[in-house]
């Protein structure tokens, strides 16, 4: 007797129902790691182009830390963030630091390191808890938020969805954050245009792609 079998979407043959119920009952008992190898690589995002107001908008530097940022990887994205910086400062725009709870400001990529009127803020992986972070970007009328730094499914993905949650604009600069691995900087980037919290606040730009109004 020949079956068909909405899970492989193609007909089997068999002597007996039983072995149809089999096979649908192992398929259907599979979980989302049974499967991981199948699951199809999304298609990749486009980079946005965006023009950015001075005046209401910040430039969050997340844990750059030469004690944590070891790889080539990580090192390539001090040059990108050194140049988002420059422009930072030469436009007035409020430029924020933070460090993970063992950090030291020394540790900071000498090219990165903060002036003495730049705050830093010290926390977890998500740099709204416990800080005043949210305080400062209220009080000096930010909407948009430009999140760069290591890791990037670490404080960039946690504090970028926080800042979403607050209703902030969320720029992430793909060539200034990095992972320990491809696939965690992947991830990120897929997360903040997927998300339901953070795709309908987040863009995806490069360095070179972002300008001031």
């Amino acid at each position: 007797m020949i079956y068909f079998c909405p899970v492989h979407n193609k007909f089997f043959k068999s002597s007996m129902n039983n072995n149809y119920r089999s096979i649908l009952r192992q398929e259907q008992n599979l979980t989302i790691i049974d499967k991981w190898n199948e699951v199809p690589v999304p298609p990749a995002p486009t980079l946005t182009s965006v023009k950015i107001d001075p005046k209401t908008t910040a430039l969050l530097i997340l844990d750059m830390e030469n004690t944590i940022c070891k790889s080539s990887n990580c090192k390539t994205t001090v040059n990108n963030i050194q140049n988002l910086l420059n422009t930072a400062r030469k436009n007035n725009m409020l430029i924020i630091y933070s460090l993970t709870p063992g950090g030291n400001p020394s540790e900071i990529f000498e090219p990165l390191a903060p002036q003495s009127d730049e705050l830093i803020v010290q926390s977890n992986v998500d740099k709204f808890y416990n800080t005043n972070l949210s305080q400062t970007l209220r009080e000096k009328g930010i909407k948009t938020v430009i999140v760069t730094g290591y890791s990037a499914n670490g404080a960039v993905l946690d504090t970028a969805t926080s800042a979403a949650f607050r209703g902030y604009n969320i720029i992430v600069p793909v060539d200034s954050i990095s992972a320990d691995n491809p696939y965690a900087e992947q991830y990120t980037a897929w997360h903040m245009l997927n998300s339901p919290g953070t795709r309908n606040k987040s863009v995806l730009s490069k360095v070179d792609l972002i300008s001031i109004q």
